[in-house]
C-alpha cells in the first residue's frame, strides 16, 4: 500500500517506520520536508515532501497531527476525495489528559466533515509510540488494533493494513464508534500517567469467545 504519513512527530514517526518495515511505501508529509528527510532515510521511506503533494501520491492518507492543528492541516492537503483517512489521532485538551471534545460527538467525526469526500477510519489511536517503534516487544504483547469507520471497503483495507503488521483487527463498525475509542486513549493515559504503566509496555488484547467454541 502507498501511505502517507501527515505529520513526523512522536506517533507520525513510529507510525510511518511500523508501515515501512512491514514492505509498504511510505512517504512523508511535513511542513519542513528537508527536517523530516533524516527520518526517511532512517525508517527506509521512499520519499518526503509537503502535505498536498504526499497525499496526492498515496492510496491511505494517515493523519498523525496534533488537535490543535487538525483543521488548517486538513486545509492543506488538498482533494482527499475517494482516499482512505487514518486518523490515529485524538482531540485532546490542553491539559493532554482530557478529551477536548467527546460523548456526543468524536474528533474523528469532526476531522471528517472538514475532510470532504475522505473515507475516515479511525485506528491506532490508543498505542504509545514507544511500543510501535519496538518491534520485539510490540510481537509479543500483539495488542488488538480497534478500528471504526462509515465506508466498509476502507474498514477492510486498514484491517489488512493492521494484519501485514503482526497486528489483530478488531472492526468496531461506524465513525460513530470513535466516540468510545477516544476515551479508551485517555484511560491509556492515566495507566501510564497515573499509574506508572510504562508506555513502552502497555496495551490492549480483545478476546471474543464465541459459543460453543
Amino acid at each position: 500500500m502507498r501511505i502517507a504519513v501527515v505529520g513526523t512527530g512522536g506517533i507520525g514517526s513510529a507510525l510511518a517506520a511500523l508501515f515501512s518495515r512491514h514492505g509498504h511505501g511510505v512517504i512523508l508529509g511535513s511542513r519542513s520536508p528537508r527536517r523530516a528527510g533524516a527520518l526517511a532515510k532512517a525508517i527506509g521511506a521512499s520519499g518526503v515532501s509537503g502535505y498536498e503533494a504526499a497525499a496526492k501520491a498515496a492510496d491511505l492518507v494517515c493523519f498523525c497531527v496534533p488537535w490543535e492543528h487538525s483543521a488548517e492541516t486538513i486545509a492543506l492537503l488538498g482533494d482527499l476525495s475517494g482516499k482512505i483517512l487514518l486518523d490515529p489521532s485524538n482531540p485532546e485538551a490542553a491539559d493532554g489528559r482530557s478529551l477536548a471534545v467527546g460523548h456526543s460527538i468524536s474528533g474523528a467525526e469532526i476531522l471528517a466533515e472538514g475532510a470532504k469526500g475522505a473515507r475516515v477510519v479511525k485506528a491506532f489511536n490508543y498505542l504509545y509510540a514507544e511500543l510501535l517503534r519496538d518491534p520485539e516487544t510490540l510481537e509479543r504483547i500483539a495488542p488488538s488494533i480497534f478500528l471504526c469507520g462509515d465506508d466498509e471497503a476502507a474498514r477492510a483495507s486498514v484491517s489488512e493494513l493492521v494484519t501485514s503488521c503482526g497486528l489483530t483487527p478488531v472492526d468496531c463498525g461506524g465513525l460513530k464508534q470513535a466516540r468510545h475509542l477516544e476515551p479508551l486513549a485517555m484511560l491509556m493515559v492515566q495507566l501510564v500517567r497515573e499509574r506508572g504503566w510504562p508506555p513502552g509496555a502497555a496495551a490492549m488484547r480483545f478476546i471474543h469467545v464465541r459459543p460453543n467454541a
